[in-house]
Formats: structure tokens, sequence, C-alpha cells
């Protein structure tokens, strides 16, 4: 495609954004009225969301961009860095789509990962802001992007292309969107592993046991210092244990006595861990007050994430993350150069911003938590999925207790199951309005699953 959409988060628009001119006003206006049409959909709970709903909105979405795309090429602004309010709507339409599609099952569709990149990308920036990661901690984020790129390129490859003309052109335009968001996340994907790949294997240990204890310290300065003190401790023994396998100050490795390469990253997480101890034992938890208001936002955030992520296949409709999301986007956006400032415009404390970052990273990652974890189901299957999910569950702790099984300790079980099948028509799980909801493959596996526990359980098969 000769020229691609800027499309940026609102919370992150450059201080130096542009005007929207009088050829792209039209458009704006569309793009704020399919964002408001998009906000009502998600608000109703009283009924399922209907795909044809949501297809035919996100295909009026894209041909507003493709339109957008030749104003801007008209007005030669067709390039990455140009930046205004229509971009800023634009990709608030795009993640919304991308939940939408997530909540409806259709996790293997290109408009389903735009979302979780802009989750990844936002827990990168974190990650190289504090410097808190290693490549354990990366390799999840690097897994999905390979999948997701493999999605992109397998889609660009025609495989997927739709067979009108205008389909086509669609397609190339949702590829070039979701494209530009995943180099960005490969970009910075790259940088990251380059800081740990100049620390020497041997030294790779301690770098990681460091990284632990850094991330203990933040969650220290969450507690109360009395609560805190005594942990604390603990690790100031280790810390001082870490310091003296130094030999004149340097890491070196034990059976040569030579330095080893990755000195700069491991001495400094060293010396940091100790700014942060004494922090964490000279003062316990300290938030400015003007800044306490913003604490509290992220420890209630944090908290209602936690219980989303326990809850999740009963309560989460995908939709409902983009409030979090947003919150979150604005709570990034206060941030300068990576820290956070009082209202006189100063950064606070280290331990401030530690614990700050360290509450705004656990949401974001909690984000992306809850998106890999959905499941390619429709909403409107999902019941029939989570009970598929728990007589599995049970029928397993059965066979596990092992037998003699009666007819009638098996009765119930038997009952459930047949009573999940006989929702079936013509093979089929369909929603209220006798459509076929996305899922199918998910679920018959499930039930086929259950089908194989009941005859191994019926045939005599369990372990006494």
């Amino acid at each position: 495609m000769s020229s691609a959409v800027s499309v940026e988060p609102s919370a992150c628009a450059s201080p130096a954004e542009q005007a929207v001119s009088a050829a792209e006003q039209p458009i704006l206006g569309s793009l704020i009225a399919i964002r408001n049409r998009l906000a009502a959909l998600k608000k109703d709970r009283g009924n399922y969301y209907r795909p044809n709903d949501i297809v035919s909105l996100y295909g009026e979405l894209l041909a507003q961009a493709t339109q957008l795309q030749s104003v801007r090429a008209s007005e030669h602004h067709d390039y990455d860095a140009y930046n205004n309010r229509l971009d800023s709507v634009l990709d608030d339409c795009y993640q919304l789509f991308s939940l939408f599609y997530l909540a409806l099952g259709k996790n293997k569709e290109v408009p389903a990962t735009y979302v979780q990149l802009v989750t990844i990308k936002q827990n990168f920036e974190l990650m190289n802001d504090t410097g808190i990661y290693t490549d354990d901690d990366l390799k999840p984020f690097t897994d999905r992007l390979g999948e997701i790129r493999q999605l992109v390129d397998t889609e660009a490859a025609g495989e997927g292309v739709r067979a009108d003309e205008g389909g086509v052109a669609q397609l190339e335009l949702e590829l070039e969107l979701v494209s530009r968001r995943l180099r960005q996340c490969e970009k910075e994907l790259a940088l990251l592993k380059e800081t740990t790949r100049v620390i020497d294997d041997s030294l790779m240990p301690v770098y990681e046991e460091l990284m632990r204890i850094r991330r203990r310290l933040a969650v220290l300065s969450l507690l109360s210092h009395e609560a805190a003190r005594s942990e604390a401790k603990e690790l100031q023994k280790r810390l001082i244990e870490i310091d003296d396998t130094r030999v004149d100050d340097r890491f070196v490795d034990p059976s040569d006595g030579a330095v080893v390469p990755g000195q700069a990253q491991v001495v400094g997480l060293l010396e940091e861990c100790f700014d942060r101890l004494h922090d964490v034992m000279a003062e316990g938890c300290v938030v400015p007050k003007d800044l306490m208001p913003l604490y509290d936002q992220l420890m209630d955030i944090r908290s209602q994430l936690d219980k989303l992520l326990l809850t999740s296949r009963w309560t989460l409709r995908e939709t409902d993350l983009w409030s979090y999301q947003v919150q979150l986007q604005d709570i990034d956006g206060m941030r300068r150069n990576g820290q956070f400032r009082d209202s006189s415009g100063v950064p606070v404390p280290h331990q401030a911003q530690a614990v700050l970052n360290f509450l705004l990273h656990k949401c974001y990652n909690l984000i992306y938590k809850l998106l890999s974890s959905s499941e390619p189901v429709a909403e409107s299957l999902m019941p029939v999925h989570n009970q598929l999910r728990t007589l599995r569950r049970c029928l397993v702790e059965v066979k596990k207790d092992g037998g003699p099984l009666s007819a009638r300790d098996l009765y119930p079980y038997q009952m459930k199951l047949s009573s999940i099948d006989n929702l079936r028509t013509d093979g089929k799980f369909l929603d209220d309005e006798g459509h076929i909801p996305e899922g199918q493959g998910v679920v018959m596996s499930l039930l086929n699953e259950c089908y194989d526990l009941m005859y191994e359980l019926m045939s005599g098969d369990v372990e006494e």
C-alpha cells in the first residue's frame, strides 16, 4: 500500500498535534458517530452482540479510514508522524472494534489483534522506562508477536483475501494498520532483548536474582513501613552477599577470574537495588499528597483487574476492558520522560516513582493477561462452554478418585451431558436468533472430551 494512516493512542498524542483540516472534518464527525454507536453497544448488557451489527459497522470504519488516507495523500500528510485529533478517535475506534471481535470469538481474525498490540507496546514502553524485566518476562510477548506476524503474513499472502474488489482494499487497509503496530512492537522488543543479550551467561543468574529482588522491593513499597522493614532486612542480607562476590568491584568468571561482559547492566542493577532498599527501610511507602488520588486510582484499577482475572470466564465481556484501558492511557499520559511529577512539575522521589510505575505496569500486564486468556468463543456460546468446562473438570476429578462406580454415581453427570448435547440443532449450537456463533470447534471438542471421560468411567477403566 502506498501510504498509511497514522494511528496513535490518545494518551500519547504529540504536543505538536496538527489541526484537523476542512477536508478531514466530515471524516472526524463520522468517526465520532461510530465511536458513540460502539459505546452504546458496549453498554447494552441485556443482549448479546450480533456479529452482523459489528462487522457492518467495522466496514463503515474502514470506509472512513480509506477516505482519510486519500485526503492525507492529497494534502501531503500521509506520513506516520502526522497526528491530530482524528488519529486519536480512529485509534479509539480500532481498539473498541478489536475488543468486540474478541467478544464475538473472532480471535483469529486480524482486527482482534489490534488492541493486543497496543497493550503489548504499552508494556514494552514501561519495561524500557523502568528496566524491570528479564528474558523470561519477554517470552510470552515474543511468542504472541510471532503468532500475530504469522497471521498477518498469511492474510497478506492472499489466503484470506475477500472476493470482491472492495473487500480486498479493506483487507489491505486493516493489514497496514495492524502491521504498523506490529512493526512498532517488534522494534521495541528487539531493543529490550539487546539489553540482556550483552550479559554473559555466567552472570545471568545474578542478573535474574537482582531483578526478582528489585520487583519485590517495588511490592514492599506498597506496604506500611512496619510491614516492609522485616523482609527488607532479609533482602539487604542477600544483596550484601551478592556484592561480596565481586572482585575489585567487578563480577568475574569463577573458573578463570576473568571479568565477564555485562558489568554495567548488573552492577547498575545492584546499586539501584541498594537505593530502593534504603528508601523502603528509611521511609516506607511515600507518595506525595497531590498524587495520592492517582495512587488510589491505580490501586483500585489493579484490584478490579485482579478480580476479573479470577472470574473472567463467567463475568468478563472483553469490551469491559475498554474503560480500564482509557483510564490507564490517561494516567500514562501524565508522565513526562517516564516520570510522574507533582503539582509544581517537579519529578516525585525515586520511591514514589517506583510505586506508581510498578502499579501502572501491573495494570497493563493484567489487561494483557485478560486479553490473552480470551477464548475464541462468542459470548452467546459462553454459557455452554463454561458448563462443559465445569463438567469436564468434575469428570476428571471423579476419575482421579477411582472406583468402583455405579450407574447411580454417574447418573447426574450423564443427565447434565445429555441436556447440553440436546441444545444442539443439526449438530450446531445456535444463539437466540438461530445464528451459528463462533467457537463451535472449541465447544464440540469439550463435548467430545466429556463423552470420552464418561465412556471410560462407564466401562470400568477407572483405577481403584
